[in-house]
């Protein structure tokens, strides 16, 4: 008898398998922009938001904001009607959202397989890798500075995610290539490693006009001028100002008709008020700003209403994620820019865990769901993110890309039809029996249940005898598999030649730099 259980288990062992290595077999495949069919979080009245909005336009107009180092924007909201006081530039009062208008709500960001363009705004969302740490944790444990081939690799594994829809941007920072020239090989990465959209340097003004150059070679002049092959991360240093470096490639973008994320960077207690709704006024004043600086520039400029915000450890200093108020904060700058009537930049993978461990899942999903239910429209920091961003992590890289298909899922419309209603299997089954041979459990299995690709469902004697790793080393072991599998989507070669020649003539053309 116990020979009989001891090969009905192999058996059973052997279907699991081979279920799961046709599973788990490599397929490239892309997931549509999540279409959100969960209602928006409304955390305040409408009562709460108008003093909100009301509130910011004061801090505009009473406090101002500062455009450091940049005169022609000073001259620029001169023209405008704005009072400028040395580089204090005070907005009257529904001034800043009366250009905000010309914005679109919604726009498309061109891909170069246009199958992979992204629209922007509305019920979808958009998600995109971290972006800027200096470090990596590389798979042998090792927190070292970045370098061209981590970038490669974290380029491939976005490529190779389905549930990233966008390839990021500076997804770490290589500093094995000089500052001033490392924009021309993290661009050229993104656009023959993968076919996603992708983002431009904004570093300095004239590095956002690299960017444009590189996608006119690689789209056609026409195609750039059309509209976004790029959308951009523009922060603004909180409190309440605008840098010249920022602004120059903001004014670049703008100028060629290229999309801009406009987002405060905020450590809320340090950069902003400890309040939830201090903090959405000095957020809403600093986009208004920001937005309608861009509309100067260009009426009809795509832009997205950004907001980063952390609270901050009161006994380090250090910030944290993941935490109620950031939820609260996320929510409520969802709230206003519907009112707005702009696409919203928030969420993302959030943690300060130094690894991809216990902590670090609490955080980053506590941050992905919240940025969810908040109707943000652009995610950047999807995946990938360690140690309040300072650190990127290839496992942590696909541990969470793996739980943004769990979002897709959640935010898919619940079938109410004949047979998301099941009645034929109630009816077969009947009381006392089971479902899983039933035709309609047979018919429905393989879609019915979200599954990570990742994560471990075996039983304890299982796990333990195919080595019991725990979640780090699984992600390892993905990472190292995903890799290999990698293939480089067509280039037209002499797209490719022509990319590398105005690559090689403009690192000529510069000496090294560390800024």
């Amino acid at each position: 008898m116990q020979d009989q259980v001891r090969t009905e288990r192999r058996r059973r062992s052997g279907g699991g398998a081979s279920r799961r290595a046709a599973r788990t077999a490599f397929q490239l495949k892309a997931a549509p922009v999540l279409q959100r069919s969960l209602p928006e979080m409304t955390l305040l009245s409408d009562e709460a938001l108008e003093i909100i909005e009301s509130n910011a336009e004061t801090v505009l107009e009473e406090i101002g904001v500062t455009f450091s180092d940049n005169t022609k924007a000073l001259e620029r909201w001169r023209n405008a009607g704005a009072d400028v006081q040395g580089d204090r530039v005070h907005i009257p009062r529904g001034l800043a959202r009366q250009l905000c208008a010309t914005a679109p709500a919604q726009f498309t960001q061109v891909a170069r397989n246009q199958d992979r363009s992204v629209g922007i705004g509305g019920r979808g969302a958009v998600f995109a890798p971290v972006y800027g740490p200096p470090f990596v944790r590389d798979l042998e444990g090792n927190r070292r500075y970045a370098t061209m081939a981590d970038f490669e690799d974290f380029v491939k594994l976005a490529y190779l995610s389905p549930w990233l829809h966008h390839s990021g941007g500076t997804v770490c920072e290589p500093t094995d290539v000089p500052v001033n020239k490392r924009h021309l090989d993290m661009l050229f990465a993104h656009m023959r490693l993968s076919d996603k959209p992708f983002m431009g340097a904004v570093t300095e003004p004239s590095r956002a006009r690299d960017s444009v150059e590189m996608c006119e070679i690689l789209f056609g002049t026409k195609t750039v001028a059309a509209g976004p092959v790029m959308t951009s991360l523009i922060n603004i240093n909180s409190p309440l100002t605008f840098d010249a470096a920022m602004m120059g490639a903001l004014e670049v973008y703008a100028e060629a008709n290229q999309a801009c994320i406009v987002s405060p960077f905020i450590v809320g207690g340090a950069m902003a008020p400890v309040t939830v709704p201090g903090v959405l006024t000095q957020v809403l004043a600093e986009v208004l700003a920001g937005v309608a600086y861009a509309q100067l520039i260009r009426p009809g400029a795509p832009v997205i209403f950004g907001a980063f915000v952390t609270s901050i450890d009161m006994n380090s200093g250090a910030p944290t994620f993941g935490t109620p108020e950031t939820a609260q904060i996320t929510w409520g700058a969802g709230q206003l820019a519907r009112r707005l009537g702009l696409p919203y930049r928030s969420g993302g993978g959030f943690t300060g865990a130094k690894l991809p461990d216990a902590q670090a899942g609490y955080e980053s999903a506590n941050s992905l769901n919240s940025g969810l239910l908040a109707g943000v429209n652009f995610m950047l920091h999807s995946c990938g993110w360690l140690e309040g961003g300072l650190v990127a992590s290839l496992e942590k890289f696909v541990l969470d890309s793996d739980q943004l298909g769990a979002l897709h899922k959640l935010a898919t419309p619940i079938a109410v039809d004949e047979n998301g209603l099941a009645l034929s299997a109630m009816q077969e089954v009947g009381p006392g029996g089971h479902y899983l041979g039933c035709a309609h459990t047979q018919a429905n299995y393989e879609s019915a249940f979200w599954r990570s690709d990742v994560l471990d469902y075996q039983s304890f004697e299982a796990w333990r005898d195919a080595g019991g790793y725990d979640t780090q080393s699984l992600a390892a072991q993905r990472v190292r598999y995903l890799l290999e599998q990698y293939e480089p989507p067509a280039l037209d070669p002499a797209i490719a030649e022509d990319l590398r020649d105005y690559i090689d003539r403009k690192k000529a053309s510069l000496p090294d730099a560390l800024e």
